[in-house]
């Protein structure tokens, strides 16, 4: 019996077997579907390709009752951004920076006992940091003492949910440091102060760097907490700079895993699902991601997209009970290649990670480039992939 994209992502999710191979994509751009598509949105691109819908509704609030609102300069919420919650004692400023080689801003974190200063700059695929908020080690004295809180505003979350249905997952993230962040607390703190300098930090002054890590992980906690009876299926933490790529193993068990696992078990008393993201390397830290008890890992990223994944390999040494996301080399098979090439990879994926269930096919995360037939391709080659 054919199922739902819901149920079909689900069962992946819960470690069963679908009724056949749940497809589907990290995030849509809007650069891809101006530049390939017409500009359609993204619902009707899911329609288009044949692809399990996902949709990410991420509504935060303040509290009033601690002097909380949210950010009246704020005009548009940028990539992993929602509404910002400001205090008196929190403010943010920004203003245009001209003559660049990019667009470029800056933001100043405004506080009773000082101001830290960050630049972003970004063109219509990314945004990337020029300037670190953090620069001397006290700074994140003024993040601990200042920085807001956001909770899940889950009356708005749910109400998404409900028009949502059956036509897909209801996903979203831990949520990230103001302007610039990401989901996991360590991922956090490197978009805050640099990764060459974080992993320089664990050496040279381990004390501070748990510190900076603490202050970042109560942010999460509480919003983690506030997810209790929001309808969400799956919540992203982790990120890139936490891969094998990046760190080792030695400081991911010693500067990643205490804190994330916490959220995990957090989340899980929520009853809310986790996906540990880590888009790169992976296979060195496998089992140490896995510890952490995650419901779901990604992305699985190949060596041809300068990851390390041998995904039948992986998925022998993770649990079945975790599902696993990605796996798809979508710089060579989204562009560039014969439709049947496109058909292989797909069966390739499925073959190694998915004749047994516990496995959603995906792109290694964001794609920006692509023939948006073999996008199709993709999606009808995984309809035809069953148990």
């Amino acid at each position: 019996m054919a199922m739902t994209s819901k149920q079909r992502m689900l069962i992946a999710l819960n470690g069963g077997i679908p009724d056949r191979l749940p497809v589907t994509g990290h995030f849509v751009t809007p650069s891809y579907l101006n530049k390939y598509m017409e500009d359609i949105s993204i619902e009707e691109f899911y329609d288009a390709c044949g692809w399990d819908p996902i949709t990410y509704p991420t509504y935060h609030k303040p509290d009033e009752n601690k002097g909380e609102y949210y950010d009246p300069i704020q005009k548009e919420i940028g990539f992993l951004e929602n509404r910002r919650i400001c205090t008196d004692d929190w403010r943010i400023e920004s203003e245009t920076l001209p003559g660049r080689n990019y667009p470029a801003k800056t933001f100043k974190f405004v506080t009773p006992k000082g101001n830290l200063n960050m630049v972003l700059e970004f063109d219509e695929y990314s945004a990337w940091v020029t300037e670190y908020p953090v620069k001397k080690k006290d700074d994140i004295d003024l993040i601990g003492q200042f920085v807001t809180a956001p909770k899940c505003d889950v009356e708005a979350v749910n109400r998404v949910a409900d028009s949502y249905g059956q036509r897909g997952l209801i996903r979203s993230y831990i949520c990230c440091f103001d302007i610039f962040g990401q989901p996991g607390t360590w991922q956090d703190a490197c978009c805050l102060y640099g990764v060459e300098k974080m992993i320089m930090a664990t050496i040279d002054d381990p004390k501070w760097v748990h510190e900076f890590l603490s202050i970042l992980f109560e942010r999460k906690k509480i919003y983690t907490e506030s997810l209790k009876g929001a309808k969400y299926d799956i919540l992203e933490l982790g990120g890139g700079s936490a891969s094998s790529s990046v760190i080792s193993p030695k400081i991911f068990d010693e500067f990643v895993a205490p804190y994330d696992s916490q959220l995990i078990e957090i989340a899980h008393k929520a009853g809310q699902k986790i996906s540990y993201h880590t888009c790169g390397g992976m296979m060195a830290i496998l089992e140490n991601i896995a510890a952490m008890k995650p419901d779901a890992m990604e992305t699985f990223t190949p060596p041809g997209m300068g990851g390390d994944v041998n995904l039948a390999e992986a998925r022998r040494r993770i649990p079945q009970n975790i599902c696993m996301i990605g796996g798809f080399d979508q710089f060579h098979y989204f562009k560039d290649c014969d439709p049947d090439e496109t058909r292989e990879e797909v069966r390739r994926c499925f073959e190694a990670a998915g004749k047994n269930g516990s496995y959603i096919l995906c792109p290694s995360d964001q794609f920006f480039e692509g023939n948006p037939e073999l996008l199709k391709v993709f999606g009808d080659e995984a309809s035809k992939c069953t148990y």
